[in-house]
């Protein structure tokens, strides 16, 4: 699958993160069809691309999307509960929660129901890829890549894509195009057994645990460390106060 067959993107997994995910890819001018566990997440999902904190009419609101671009963009997204709703997907974005078992059974069970030329990418925050497509076929795993996005997925320009050993360069080169498609920055990772993360959190990480260490020596408060970060590095948040993160907004 190259880059410019792609003309449906399937989510699997609904919520704030995937929710994001189909967003952004209607507004980019794509077909996407949501899969979610039942009813009422499906409807929770609904609610974050439609009507949530950063959804599509938010967008209108705030002059980032023009009306007209917003109602089409709106009737390009579908939903449904069963695997079948994302069969006939270019390329599937798995947003399910962070549970590796989890994943590589519904992965698996996917992988036997969409078409065989369809790209698979793992939303993911950390977990090993090539561990993610473990029971799906051989075939597939050469379609497979990771695609780490940052919440709120429609503000946040990062997009991390992870290859492992497997995935072809056809692959890689589509998800990194599709990437950038949604208005995101592209950064490219080496998947790495044995580690969890890939280039935001392993760093983030480390620098959470110098804070720590700091703010436990006595060395500045914690109010004064997440000060410094949010005014020294314009970041949103600091390590200690109120912060976003996986299913929540900011």
């Amino acid at each position: 699958m190259k880059f410019e067959d792609i003309k449906k993107v399937g989510v699997l997994g609904g919520g704030i993160m995937g929710g994001g995910i189909a967003q952004t890819y209607a507004v980019a001018g794509y077909q996407v069809a949501v899969c979610d566990i039942n009813d009422d997440a499906i409807t929770a999902t609904k609610h974050a691309v439609f009507d949530g904190k950063w959804g599509i009419k938010r967008g209108v609101e705030r002059g980032k999307i023009p009306f007209d671009d917003a109602v089409a963009a709106m009737g390009r997204v579908s939903f449904g509960t069963a695997h079948g709703v994302l069969a006939d997907c270019d390329y599937i974005i798995e947003a399910i929660p962070e549970k590796l078992e989890l994943k590589q059974q519904v992965l698996a069970a996917l992988d036997k129901v969409v078409k065989p030329e369809a790209i698979f990418a793992s939303n993911t925050s950390g977990f090993v890829i090539e561990e993610v497509a473990r029971d799906v076929s051989e075939a597939r795993k050469k379609l497979f890549i990771g695609m780490h996005f940052s919440n709120p997925v429609t503000t946040m320009r990062m997009c991390e894509i992870i290859y492992t050993p497997q995935s072809a360069q056809d692959t890689i080169d589509a998800g990194v195009k599709l990437g950038e498609a949604g208005g995101k920055a592209v950064s490219l990772v080496k998947d790495t057994p044995g580690t969890y993360g890939f280039l935001l959190n392993r760093i983030f990480g480390a620098a959470a645990r110098e804070a720590r260490a700091i703010a436990e020596q006595g060395i500045a408060t914690k109010e004064d460390i997440d000060k410094a970060m949010i005014t020294g590095r314009n970041w949103p948040s600091g390590f200690f106060g109120a912060r976003g993160g996986i299913g929540k907004e900011w």
